[in-house]
């Protein structure tokens, strides 16, 4: 493809985006194709010969399309949203066109620069506190994107955990790595994600998972009864990780009970805000933050609730040089001149390749502005209660969750059966497409609200979709 060709196919290729987006409430919410059905339609080996561009966007057209769930759908509940808007996706073709790898400052200054402005700008955005800022006077923190909340919460607990050992090593300079390796112990509620367990399986340390209140949250009377449990057992606390919206109900642990606790016995206090974070840049809402002055990181994902696409994940830390510690190596050929003064994010995670993900958060930001993104959340966040009353006005029905955000928890009053079987019912109909959580031991239906430009119609469209299904599955029950 030459630069004329690709001139053409860009801009044929936007018109398509922007027909799909236009075009997409016409589609089914869900495909309806078998697993392998690919296989079956893309030959077995890669092409000898180059292939046309028609062709490929033909393939496109009439193989790919057909299996795809269409996150971007105003019928679409499941999960949380998926971010994009016109903005981001322009910060993302940049990025992409321009091609930086920005491991460190020298690797292109302005890519490393951008990064620590914009997270200082979101941290502002959402109340954090100035010892999570990189630019504020006395500061030691700072903030940084990773690909996935899931990295955050492991890349924290690495951090912990060598923190953790180095400390039990001042106390015994002979004790070996493994054995005090073996002692530490994690926690988190029964609501926290699954990446948390991951993350520990990962690091090699105990995860103790603990319960939550009737309202599904993490509290500090039952964090402490467990530390003070495993200390007994010999076992060394040493990290949190608290949830402010829970995948499975978008509950909010008890930040200002747990952060007490964490300092009194010396344990890192993560706070994964993956989903409910991005609602704090709504004044209204940073009562959900209070304690955040015990953490000692925190992250959001703006591509869950900001319209920023995939992946775009902010972290900030009250203290990088303690984060960073057990992530550096420094190799010649990754040596400066300017390290010294400037940040090189290779030392902020995993990978050393890192693309320019902060020109998407930028542009978004800056084309909608605070109070266009507070607009956008607080109409998710109403909308939610509409659905809300719907429920509660419905004697067949039971609410299931304190609605924070865009996520309402329901089911019909009956077995967990009944509830399966109603939600298989509205998923394989295409009209709409929800997921299930188990709260306790009841089958919950999730109802979140995702799509970017929803109303009150889309609300009313989905109980009526509802609704209709439970009284058909009543009447034959």
């Amino acid at each position: 493809m030459d630069v004329e060709e690709y001139r053409k196919h860009a801009k044929d290729l936007v018109d398509f985006m922007i027909d799909y987006h236009i075009n997409i409430g016409q589609r089914r919410v869900t495909p309806t194709v078998e697993p392998g059905y690919l296989r079956q339609l893309i030959p077995e080996s890669a092409p000898e010969d180059a292939e046309t561009w028609e062709k490929i966007m033909d393939d496109v057209r009439n193989i790919i399309m057909p299996g795809v769930t269409h996150w971007l759908h105003p019928h679409f509940h499941a999960f949380f949203p998926i971010g994009c808007s016109y903005p981001s996706l322009l910060g993302e073709f940049l990025s992409d066109g321009l091609a930086i790898n920005g491991f460190s400052w020298a690797a292109s200054p302005c890519c490393t620069e951008l990064e620590g402005i914009v997270l200082d700008w979101l941290g502002e955005m959402i109340g954090l506190p100035d010892q999570f800022l990189l630019t504020k006077p006395g500061s030691k923190g700072g903030g940084v994107i990773q690909s996935s909340a899931s990295e955050c919460n492991f890349i924290v607990l690495l951090a912990a955990r060598h923190n953790a050992i180095k400390a039990m090593k001042r106390n015994d300079p002979t004790a070996e790595e493994g054995t005090l390796m073996s002692s530490l112990v994690a926690y988190c509620s029964s609501e926290a994600h699954s990446c948390v367990e991951k993350a520990a399986m990962i690091c090699l340390v105990k995860l103790s998972i603990l319960k939550t209140d009737e309202k599904y949250r993490l509290r500090g009377s039952t964090l402490e009864e467990a530390v003070k449990r495993d200390k007994k057992k010999g076992y060394r606390p040493f990290f949190v990780a608290a949830t402010i919206g829970t995948t499975s109900c978008g509950s909010c642990d008890k930040i200002d009970e747990l952060g007490p606790i964490c300092e009194k016995y010396d344990m890192w206090l993560h706070i994964d805000a993956a989903y409910g974070g991005n609602a704090l840049i709504c004044p209204e809402m940073r009562h959900l933050l209070n304690g955040i002055e015990y953490a000692a990181s925190f992250n959001i994902n703006p591509t869950k609730w900001m319209l920023v696409c995939y992946d775009c994940s902010a972290m900030w830390v009250t203290d990088r040089f303690r984060f960073m510690e057990c992530l550096v190596v420094n190799p010649l050929y990754l040596v400066h001149d300017h390290q010294q003064l400037a940040l090189d994010y290779r030392h902020w995670g995993i990978p050393l390749s890192r693309r320019f993900r902060s020109l998407k958060l930028w542009f978004t930001i800056r084309s909608y502005g605070v109070r266009g993104l507070q607009q956008y959340i607080r109409n998710h966040i109403r909308l939610a209660k509409v659905f809300e009353r719907k429920v509660l006005d419905d004697p067949r029905f039971d609410l299931k969750n304190e609605v924070h955000f865009g996520l309402v928890c329901f089911r019909l009053k009956g077995s967990n059966k009944l509830n399966e079987k109603l939600l298989d019912m509205i998923n394989k109909s295409g009209e709409i497409y929800m997921v299930a959580t188990s709260l306790g031991r009841e089958y919950v239906i999730r109802y979140c609200i995702c799509y970017f430009d929803a109303s009150e119609q889309h609300v009313n469209y989905a109980w009526d979709v509802i609704t209709r299904a439970a009284s058909k599955l009543l009447v034959n029950k």
